[in-house]
């Protein structure tokens, strides 16, 4: 109508790859969403260095390419470099990415040693369930801080709290992890390198541009 007010553009939902159906895939996938996002941080001063880059770089290469095992032993070696003292100490919970170097001890020093093999599984992946919701919570934390939308992922982060609160509930949450991660790697870009010295200065971390319908 002439004269009338201009309506508000209509803003298109987030959408959200499926979470691939291969285990492998999806333990990967578990591995490049929290990655992505730790190489966004701050510590990295503006852009992470060619040499954290290169493995998550090969590692994205090689999961689109469906090479799961591949892109693991990349994701392997981006822990390795993670946990090298050169770099900056990452917080927590990315901390966890970084590659485990347990002290050493004596095998009975564990107070796990003595445990049936079925118990340390169960333990082992409880452990690595309650990392994977605190990976979640704060990539997602830090997409909405950034501008991504995040409106149906954070709903995904308290139903993966409520359930990993659940004694032997561990299988209940991976759904929920899946689809945000799958989620984060749509929404966030790649994280991209420092340039060489001299060079020019990496621009920051942008949000894609809101899609709008015409009325």
């Amino acid at each position: 109508m002439p004269g009338a007010p201009n309506s508000p553009p209509k803003i298109a939902a987030p959408t959200t790859p499926a979470a691939p159906v291969d285990e492998l895939a999806r333990r990967v996938l578990r591995r490049l969403g929290p990655s992505r996002i730790a190489l966004h941080l701050d510590v990295w001063k503006g852009a992470p260095a060619r040499e954290l880059l290169e493995p998550f770089d090969r590692a994205e290469k090689l999961y689109e390419a469906q090479d799961y095992r591949g892109a693991d032993s990349a994701l392997d070696q981006l822990s390795v470099r993670f946990a090298e003292p050169r770099w900056p100490t990452l917080p927590e919970p990315f901390k966890g990415l970084r590659v485990r170097i347990p002290a050493p001890m004596p095998p009975h020093y564990d107070p796990e040693f003595a445990l049936p093999a079925e118990e340390k599984e169960r333990r082992r992946r409880h452990r690595e369930a309650e990392l994977q919701v605190a990976l979640a919570k704060a990539s997602v934390a830090w997409a909405s801080a950034h501008a991504f939308p995040t409106t149906d992922l954070a709903p995904l982060v308290a139903q993966a709290e409520a359930s990993i609160a659940q004694p032997d509930n561990d299988a209940a949450i991976w759904t929920e992890l899946d689809a945000i991660w799958s989620g984060i790697r749509a929404r966030v870009p790649p994280p991209a390198a420092r340039p060489p010295a001299g060079g020019a200065g990496r621009p920051s971390v942008e949000p894609p541009a809101a899609a709008s319908e015409e009325p």
